[in-house]
């Protein structure tokens, strides 16, 4: 097997990694790394009651692309491994489908509209409740790496450093991200930008550069760096995010060939949605065309690259758990993987996110407990209670001995595996502020086996049996069937959003509106 040739960083300026997947023809070969032979770990378990605590995310992964929750199409054995010994959470949702606000619940472990994001808008400077800074002040050493997606891009909200990789973005005065830094280090001059994708077109192409280069490697390997030289006695918090598969869609040719001639899953075109089935030539519309039917055969190719994307990073994946592996520390930490939202992949004829469909708001949910905890189920469940991502943060408070304040509205995943009977949330909100369509501004309500859509701007509704039509292909809302399910979710969901007054709820009924992007509880708003 020819391998690469090991380029070694400067660990100095505190950017780079020290190796680099040595395989070129076998996605799930060794990877070359600082020689454990020459440079032996040292263990470090974690601290007596404090599991260390590693939170992986990727960027735009619907909850469906993983082998463990039941789709033949793709090769992800690491993280099936990593559910086969912990919990798969398969109704695992955001509730509010695009990045910024997304990461804003799990910041805080509150829901939209106390947080204050109601769609993509600007992360606030700071929270009252911040995931790294009350895990810092219960002693973790809080660390992270890849895209953060904050405001200001160097904000660290409590975390003691961070590595960061921005997908190209400067929102900030003179930022530039710690991956770019490093990539002039290690191919001066050289684009990173070389495949010529835009961040948000769903078109798709082999990477351009060499396969070192590229940011899920960096991501990856740099996490793997850390891990390596982790000698202090504090647990270790970690948050690890992977900026891909979100778009561009570029996986190295080596991911991309376990998928040639492969069959691909047809986008699912449901029978509400024929207002955008007009063919279109992706030559005559942007490239990042929120609504558009290009052909299955387009979509079939996109989602080909998206899926080696998400392959490429499971390989990194499985260095990262290596590595805890071999500093003794995977036992006693607690894995979280997870993503901020999906990825429509033109299903309906819909791209991008910010929808209240399944490819936008479900997304993957898995956790790998600490060996020492006691619980009630058995390595490989599968759960189907409701659950999101504001729910990382009170689990992490309960295992490290933290209190959960009484008004997050986040729970503690540690319920739903140690108590027999757990008491848990009925549905779980989700919602999203105008963005694309003026038509695209809703709230909703799902308990992973319904679906109830309200839309604010024009006040037509949806119903889905996700039980019986996982690929919403049937709008039943005026089934009669559907009568009693609809009138009670549609009841749920006034009772929800009767706090935020008149113009969303009135005398019990909701109410079309203006859009609304910031809640009053957004930190600073008067």
């Amino acid at each position: 097997m020819k391998r690469r040739s090991f380029i070694k960083s400067s660990i100095g300026i505190g950017l780079g990694w020290s190796g680099v997947q040595a395989a070129e023809s076998a996605v799930h070969a060794e990877s070359t790394s600082l020689s454990t032979e020459a440079h032996p770990l040292k263990p470090n378990p974690a601290p007596v009651n404090k599991p260390h605590i590693i939170f992986i995310m990727t960027d735009q992964q619907r909850g469906d692309a993983l082998g463990c929750m039941g789709n033949p199409y793709i090769r992800t054995p690491h993280l099936d491994q990593l559910a086969a010994e912990g919990t798969l959470f398969v109704c695992g949702y955001t509730s509010t489908p695009s990045s910024t606000p997304a990461r804003s619940g799990l910041l805080t472990g509150l829901s939209p509209w106390h947080h204050g994001m109601l769609g993509y808008g600007a992360v606030a400077p700071q929270y009252k409740y911040e995931m790294p800074q009350m895990l810092r002040d219960l002693g973790y050493y809080t660390f992270g790496i890849g895209k953060m997606h904050w405001n200001p891009q160097n904000s660290l909200h409590g975390f003691h450093q961070t590595l960061i990789d921005e997908s190209g973005r400067v929102e900030s005065k003179d930022f530039i991200s710690d991956y770019r830094k490093w990539f002039q280090l290690q191919a001066p001059g050289e684009n990173p930008d070389k495949t010529g994708i835009g961040w948000n077109d769903h078109g798709a192409k082999v990477y351009q550069l060499d396969e070192r280069l590229h940011p899920t490697t960096w991501t990856g390997q740099t996490a793997c760096e850390l891990i390596r030289h982790y000698e202090s006695p504090q647990p270790l918090f970690l948050k690890i995010s992977f900026a891909r598969p979100h778009s561009p869609y570029d996986p190295p040719q080596r991911y991309l060939d376990l998928y040639k001639g492969k069959e691909m899953p047809k986008p699912a075109h449901g029978d509400w949605c024929q207002q955008y089935a007009e063919r279109k030539n992706p030559e005559d519309m942007p490239s990042d065309a929120p609504f558009a039917n290009f052909g299955d055969e387009y979509a079939q190719n996109s989602l080909r690259h998206y899926y080696a994307n998400i392959t490429f990073i499971d390989d990194q994946i499985g260095e990262i758990i290596r590595c805890l592996k071999e500093k003794d520390m995977y036992d006693n930490t607690i894995i979280c993987f997870t993503a901020d939202h999906g990825d429509m992949m033109g299903d309906h004829y819909h791209w991008r996110k910010t929808y209240p469909y399944e490819g936008s708001t479900h997304i993957p949910y898995i956790v790998k407990w600490p060996k020492t905890m006691e619980r009630q189920i058995s390595d490989g469940s599968r759960l189907d209670y409701p659950v999101e991502l504001r729910d990382f943060l009170p689990t992490f408070l309960d295992l490290a001995g933290g209190k959960i304040p009484e008004d997050m509205d986040g729970r503690s995943l540690a319920t739903l595996v140690q108590s027999k009977q757990p008491s848990w949330r009925k549905y779980i909100d989700l919602e999203h502020s105008t963005c694309y369509s003026d038509d695209n501004y809703w709230c909703a309500l799902t308990d992973g086996k319904m679906k109830y859509v309200w839309n604010l701007h024009n006040g037509s509704e949806q119903l889905f049996d996700l039980k019986k039509d996982p690929q919403e292909l049937h709008n039943c809302i005026k089934d009669q069937t559907y009568t009693t399910v609809a009138s009670e979710m549609r009841t749920a969901l006034a009772e929800h959003l009767k706090e935020r007054g008149d113009s969303f709820v009135k005398d019990g009924v909701l109410q079309t509106r203006p859009n609304m992007l910031y809640s009053p509880n957004f930190p600073g708003k008067k």
